[in-house]
């Protein structure tokens, strides 16, 4: 159920096919591609022809990335073409991170799942192109913005597009659990009205007044990896349970901590 304006990733099995489908890479982008391909690190490209634009929704930039994973390199490598493909999941809702998720949403849909195991990062890719001499950052994801910058100095971040987003992962509103969610304010107070009916998602301490049983910490000691790889499995979570409103809280705002307040935001911007 994606809509035909989400343009998709374009995925390929090393960088040195790159240009088979992009018309240019240039020198600034091709570092970043040398140092973090393979890996979550999606480019912005400008296409050659034969990529359809059903692919990049009518756009001339198409988005590649090389995922690190061996069993998708290993597919990728059997395919005489690219594979454009989206989060396995439907179209707005909190992404997957092992293949259990996917059976849960697409199982009766689908002829097969490939297991990998859960996913290691737990974030989409980084996506990232060039306009003009600029680094631009499109969509906030699995490698930090301060990574980026320390190959090509400073970046500009995109913010997100609430119609005919550039690249994959733009709108405004995504990633979201069906019950509403909201975001915490700084003083971590939780509505003194009807708290057993909330759920919380917390970086590292529990919120006062809320079962302990209905909220989850993403990382008990601080760690904004460990966070980032199971966000997604920790909204699925507190989405299965009967709060009528899931709090959460944001990140540190630095490393993948902005990457993960990116998927918060958009999240509680669906109610």
């Amino acid at each position: 159920n994606r809509p035909h304006f989400d343009p998709l990733i374009v995925h390929l099995p090393s960088v040195a096919v790159l240009s088979d489908y992009a018309l240019a890479l240039p020198p600034r982008v091709a570092e970043l591609a040398n140092k973090y391909m393979p890996g979550p690190l999606t480019l912005l490209l400008p296409k050659r022809d034969h990529i359809p634009d059903l692919v990049t929704a009518g756009a001339s930039l198409c988005a590649f990335r090389i995922p690190a994973h061996p069993m998708s390199l290993e597919l990728l490598a059997k395919l005489k073409f690219p594979l454009a493909a989206p989060s396995a999941n439907p179209f707005g809702y909190i992404s997957p991170t092992t293949a259990a998720h996917v059976e849960q949403q697409l199982g009766k849909q689908i002829p097969y799942i490939l297991d990998g195991g859960p996913c290691r990062i737990g974030l989409e890719s980084t996506i990232v192109g060039i306009e003009g001499d600029t680094i631009v950052i499109y969509r906030k994801g699995g490698l930090s913005v301060e990574d980026i910058e320390a190959v090509c100095g400073k970046v500009r971040v995109v913010a997100h597009s609430s119609s005919n987003p550039l690249a994959p992962g733009m709108l405004k509103s995504h990633y979201a659990p069906r019950t509403p969610m909201q975001l915490l304010e700084k003083n971590r107070q939780s509505p003194a009205d009807a708290r057993r009916t909330l759920a919380a998602l917390v970086f590292q301490e529990y919120l006062p007044g809320i079962p302990i049983e209905r909220q989850i910490r993403l990382s008990p000691e601080g760690n904004l990896e460990e966070a980032a790889r199971r966000l997604f499995s920790a909204m699925r979570e507190l989405d299965a349970i009967d709060a009528r409103l899931i709090l959460a809280e944001l990140m540190p705002e630095r490393g993948l901590g902005s990457a993960i307040n990116d998927r918060l935001r958009r999240a509680a911007a669906a109610n």
